[in-house]
């Protein structure tokens, strides 16, 4: 049995992890910003990734840390960084401290391209810390994450019921179902391994087109899918700040990198097969999503 410490185990990513690691045997220490109901096999610890106290918990005891939570939308260059790379060196620092030596990193594969967003950047800048702090470590550039509980995408389904699909300029992404990710994540945490760096997806680029069509069979629908150019995301970027504050899905810092023509991971740079191999196909995962956000009222 393994202690595994995780952070943003209240999120999307890090809630599907606990729920396998749980069903693995292992014991959980989660770091949480508030109070949650007991659940068997968690520890949970109140805190955060700028109180070292907490960190120091919650790292103590561990056999790894799967380092999880990060900020995805932030005002401005100094709350990306504080929330990914001042938290990532929190993190660490509290690893050597407690004596944990292996540490897998969440990181984006927006990494590969710091000058396209502050989000990039910061994840980058993140990812150095961890290849320099002589622990044990590998890191995880997810492709794009969905699956039930997803709220990333949420809007993009809900635009698809009306047969519309308003893409970013033409290019090719990448797709990983939230549960894949999850058994990855808990296989590197259990298995000491060569340091690397991993990008992750279902083994497949997608063209924007070809994603967009799959999430309207997903809800039933023919989508007339069109390419927006970046003027008309930026647009779009300031009407969701107007809208929804803090809560918008589309920022200026998003719309830098939707643009880029590829987000799809590298295949000299996926996980060896005898490692994972992906076992969710996009049609199976989009359907399982859409019927999530219709139970839920979301759709």
């Amino acid at each position: 049995m393994t202690i595994l410490a995780i952070t943003g185990a209240t999120g999307f990513v890090g809630g599907a992890l606990v729920a396998r690691a749980l069903a693995a045997g292992h014991q959980v220490r989660a770091l949480t910003r508030r109070a949650q109901p007991p659940r068997d096999g968690v520890t949970w610890i109140e805190g955060a990734l700028d109180r070292p106290d907490s960190l120091a918990r919650l790292a103590t005891g561990a056999d790894a840390i799967v380092h999880v939570a990060g900020v995805v939308n932030a005002r401005d260059r100094a709350g990306f960084a504080t929330g990914n790379i001042d938290g990532t060196r929190a993190m660490l620092a509290a690893a050597v401290q407690a004596g944990v030596d292996r540490f897998v990193h969440v990181s984006s594969l927006s990494a590969r391209e710091p000058q396209l967003s502050n989000y990039g950047w910061s994840k980058a800048a993140a990812e150095a810390l961890v290849e320099h702090s002589g622990l044990d470590w590998t890191i995880v550039r997810p492709s794009g994450v969905y699956g039930p509980g997803d709220m990333d995408m949420r809007d993009i389904f809900r635009v698809a019921r009306y047969g519309l699909a308003l893409m970013p300029p033409p290019g090719k992404v990448g797709l990983v179902h939230v549960d894949d990710l999850a058994r990855l994540l808990l296989i590197l945490a259990d298995n000491a391994a060569d340091r690397a760096t991993y990008e992750v997806d279902d083994g497949l680029a997608w063209s924007h087109r070809a994603f967009h069509r799959a999430i309207g069979a997903a809800v039933g629908r023919r989508v007339l899918a069109i390419h927006l150019p970046r003027a008309l995301l930026a647009a779009g970027a300031r009407i969701d700040r107007r809208l929804r504050g803090d809560g918008a899905r589309l920022t200026q810092d998003r719309v830098s990198y939707l643009v880029h023509p590829d987000w799809a991971a590298d295949p000299a740079r996926r996980p060896p097969p005898a490692l994972w191999v992906p076992a969710i196909p996009l049609a199976e995962g989009l359907a399982a999503t859409a019927r999530w956000y219709r139970a839920n009222g979301l759709l």
